[in-house]
């Protein structure tokens, strides 16, 4: 699918704007800040991509609204006291083991181990490994779930830190892109993201076929969504 980019500026707001050889006209606003982006046709001049944002103008500002008054975590430490979510429950960490880097939960209680000289940049490495290998984890079980109901098999999954998108994938090689900030949402949204980009290596554009194919492999995907984008973000600069 070949494509070219161009950036507009519609009543105030920077919008990415990707051509490609698809039908339709599709606007996307992404996490965690509100990013607009619009895939459009190439017959489609700077016009009447204009036209039809400013149509869509009230929606595009409500789901940014949406998305920048989301809880958002103060600054992360890495000492004892502060609270992390891990699946979608909020823990409280104690830092103050010393020894081998290992990360453990015990009931409420997230503990981090770390060499007595670590700094809080590689406590939070070992922190943020441990998410990464929990969502490692998580996600084989769900594959084997729903690749035979969707139709369609991943090749492989990657976890890959991305500043917009909870999840992509990669049509031409039947790849899956998850983001590790996904191990701290609750499991239903990893099971939404999972079966969405599923169902994208079927029908690549948010078409009416697209969305026939989530209504019915998981009918109330739009609640696991809005409770994805509602969840705390971290406070982190995401870019």
């Amino acid at each position: 699918m070949s494509t070219a980019s161009a950036y507009l500026t519609v009543a105030g707001l920077g919008i990415d704007v990707v051509y490609k050889d698809i039908k339709n006209l599709h606007i996307s606003v992404y996490p965690p800040v509100g990013r607009v982006r619009v895939a459009a046709p190439h017959r489609l001049d700077e016009d009447a991509i204009r036209l039809a944002i400013v149509q869509r103008l009230p929606w595009i500002k409500q789901q940014r609204k949406q998305l920048q008054d989301a809880e958002r975590q103060t600054k992360r430490q890495m000492v004892s006291g502060e609270t992390h979510y891990v699946w979608g429950e909020r823990l409280r960490l104690d830092a103050s083991r010393r020894g081998r880097a290992a990360v453990t939960v015990a009931g409420k209680t997230l503990w981090l181990t770390a060499p007595s000289d670590y700094a809080t940049e590689q406590r939070q490495i070992i922190l943020d490994h441990w998410y990464r290998n929990q969502l490692k984890k998580a996600v084989p079980a769900l594959l084997e779930k729903w690749q035979p109901i969707v139709g369609v098999g991943a090749t492989k999954f990657v976890v890959r830190r991305m500043k917009t998108k909870w999840g992509t994938c990669q049509t031409a090689s039947n790849t899956i892109w998850l983001n590790p900030e996904l191990a701290k949402k609750n499991p239903r949204c990893l099971e939404y993201i999972v079966v969405h980009e599923l169902t994208h290596l079927i029908e690549r554009a948010h078409s009416e076929r697209f969305i026939e194919l989530m209504d019915q492999h998981l009918p109330d995907w739009r609640a696991r969504r809005d409770e994805l984008n509602e969840a705390p973000l971290a406070e982190e600069d995401w870019g």
